[in-house]
């Protein structure tokens, strides 16, 4: 409890932990993104076998087409649609918060129009390299070492609405990478909006060997309305972002910011938050299902960081306080077994639990991300007008 005013107040918190790209099966439209038969922790739980006696239990598996544990889950579970016209970062978290993207952002399958690149050469006062789709690793082995002899960042895209910067840390330091995206941020609005300006700074000596660093950071558009963060930050809640969240949102509802370098270090410092802070709204990206090994097409690589994070997630059930809802989902797709490295156009699961939640709930298949939004908003009591979602707090029984 904490005192407000001369009064006690129970402190109700919830945490959102986002598993970047961990799709539960295709979508009904996926065949018109190319993304027919796509499933990502389908195709990873039947290629690769992890265990995942955590998740297991919650009731992860049963978010499948086909439930994959006979095992009767102790938390609430189920699944959601993407209403947003994309399959992207940006749009799945604005759309778990509250903002349905109707018009996507562009993309661009051929790379970047001349005039753009050219404009953007003309800004930052170097050449580029590079101008196309392509693999974050790949693109470095093709292009790593003729950018450390000439200096000039390489710029690449991908099936995604993005516009990437890699440069190698020795050759353009990480705050000159930052300031360049920040001018192609700048640069792209408009006519060429786009979701997001990555900078990807990496290390290494030669092709083969490079390495990208934690240093990475988005440059996100603004959201477009008021977001259920935004909403929660003005009635005086405590909210702290973790991973990229912050840089999705363009920091906007955002009251604490805490950078991490990987999967563990993102459960580490939430597990630390869980224990030691007052926050009311913890809000984490784990980028490493994503970035590591869904857009590497690395399926065993994505069972070895389920099993980290189911081992880990164990911990964090034990840090809980009694009015705690943590809440587990993903943004999108990126299955590891597609012939493609880009995002896929998949559900995402909704686990709810906690310490009130202790028999199996199933939410059933919702037709919006924003409904997770809608039920966050009702737990803190924040007001519920104008959101797109619909809460699941009545069926999980735990009062409003």
């Amino acid at each position: 409890m904490t005192k407000v005013s001369g009064i006690l107040r129970v402190m109700r918190r919830a945490i959102i932990l986002v598993c970047d790209s961990l799709g539960v099966g295709e979508l009904p439209d996926a065949a018109e993104f190319g993304d027919a038969g796509s499933n990502t922790l389908g195709h990873v739980l039947s290629s690769q076998h992890p265990k995942l006696p955590t998740l297991t239990s919650l009731g992860l598996l049963h978010t499948l087409p086909s439930p994959a544990s006979s095992e009767t889950p102790r938390a609430a579970y189920g699944r959601m649609a993407e209403l947003s016209a994309g399959k992207d970062t940006t749009t799945g978290h604005w759309e778990m918060m509250g903002l349905v993207v109707k018009d996507p952002f562009r993309t661009y399958p051929d790379g970047f129009p001349r005039e753009v690149i050219e404009e953007y050469e003309r800004r930052i006062g170097r050449k580029t390299l590079g101008n196309k789709p392509a693999s974050g690793t790949v693109i470095l082995d093709e292009l790593g070492e003729e950018h450390m002899r000439t200096g000039c960042p390489i710029v690449y895209t991908s099936g995604d609405s993005v516009f990437q910067v890699a440069a190698h840390e020795q050759v353009i330091p990480v705050e000159e990478l930052w300031r360049i995206c920040a001018i192609a941020r700048e640069l792209m609005r408009g006519e060429h909006n786009i979701g997001r300006i990555i900078a990807r700074p990496f290390v290494g000596p030669g092709a083969g060997k490079f390495k990208r660093t934690p240093n990475r950071k988005d440059f996100s558009v603004r959201p477009t309305g008021e977001t259920v963060m935004e909403r929660a930050h003005k009635a005086g809640r405590q909210v702290v972002g973790l991973g990229k969240i912050s840089d999705i949102f363009d920091g906007v509802g955002i009251g604490k910011e805490i950078r991490t370098e990987s999967n563990t270090d993102g459960m580490r410092k939430t597990i630390d938050l869980i224990r030691e802070s007052d926050a009311d709204f913890i809000f984490t990206n784990l980028v490493d299902f994503d970035s590591k090994y869904g857009h590497r097409n690395d399926a065993p690589g994505y069972a070895r960081a389920l099993e980290s994070f189911d081992g880990e997630l164990k911990e964090l059930l034990g840090a809980l306080r009694h009015d705690d809802l943590l809440f587990i989902t993903a943004d999108h797709g990126c299955d590891p077994t597609d012939v493609s490295t880009d995002h896929t156009r998949e559900y995402v699961p909704l686990i709810v639990a906690g310490p009130r939640i202790s028999a199996a709930t199933p939410l059933g298949t919702r037709s919006t991300f924003a409904d997770l939004g809608a039920t966050v908003c009702e737990y803190l009591r924040l007001p519920l007008k104008g959101l797109p979602g619909r809460s699941v707090l009545p069926e999980l029984g735990v009062g409003n």
